[in-house]
């Protein structure tokens, strides 16, 4: 059931927009200030947020663009409801990150399609994220497999040496240092490109081959740069 979080200062007009909301089947969430609907936002994530514009202390706007900004709640679509109607004032909603408006007195019919047009939106986008992170992961992983795989040769064919040399009657002690140094530098290079991996900040992919997908890792993409 989605959850929408109705916000207004005069509790008739929360009345009113939940019990219409309930009869489509929506779970209803309500604050009458700007404040507890913050908290309530980020505390249970409803999936749409319908917020009042004229409230005493913090209004619609500010509310909005708290919301619009904060990790917590950033992807939460929010409808202002509103009796404004003049230009500047639905272009300072949509400034604020504002999703869509409902003008007062709203029409049940328009209310609830603009409704569902904001969840399927809201849908539409954790889609895209959750495609996204497999995208992400995806690159992740083809960018360890070919950053490594080198190394972890030259690990494979070093070993096979150290065995061979271990075998003989007569050790080469200069050889068997040698393939160490080896496996040493090898080692050096997959932790230097796990490393890198942890330490980036947000993941750029780039192009490799036959689709495949590489997280870049230049410094500029790394935590401490």
């Amino acid at each position: 059931m989605k959850k929408v979080l109705v916000v207004d200062d005069q509790k008739d007009n929360v009345f009113v927009l939940e019990d219409r909301l309930k009869r489509e089947g929506y779970e209803i969430l309500k604050a009458y200030n700007g404040k507890d609907c913050i908290e309530i936002a980020e505390g249970q994530l409803p999936d749409l947020i319908l917020l009042d514009v004229m409230m005493p202390g913090l209004s619609g706007f500010e509310v909005c663009k708290i919301l619009t900004t904060s990790k917590i709640t950033k992807n939460i679509p929010v409808i202002l409801v509103t009796a404004l109607n003049e230009a500047a004032d639905l272009n300072e909603g949509f400034i604020a990150g504002a999703f869509d408006y409902i003008k007062k007195p709203f029409n049940r019919i328009e209310l609830i399609a603009r409704v569902k047009a904001a969840l399927r939106f809201s849908e539409l986008q954790n889609v895209m994220l959750e495609f996204e992170k497999i995208r992400t992961f995806s690159a992740t992983v083809s960018t360890a497999n070919h950053e490594i795989k080198q190394p972890l040769t030259l690990i494979n064919l070093s070993t096979a040496a150290l065995n061979r040399e271990l075998g003989k009657d007569e050790i080469n002690k200069e050889a068997i240092l040698k393939r160490i140094g080896f496996i040493e530098d090898a080692t050096r290079d997959i932790i230097s490109v796990l490393d890198k991996l942890s330490a980036i900040k947000s993941p750029v992919l780039t192009d490799w081959v036959n689709d495949v997908k590489l997280v870049d890792l230049s410094n500029g993409n790394l935590k401490n740069n």
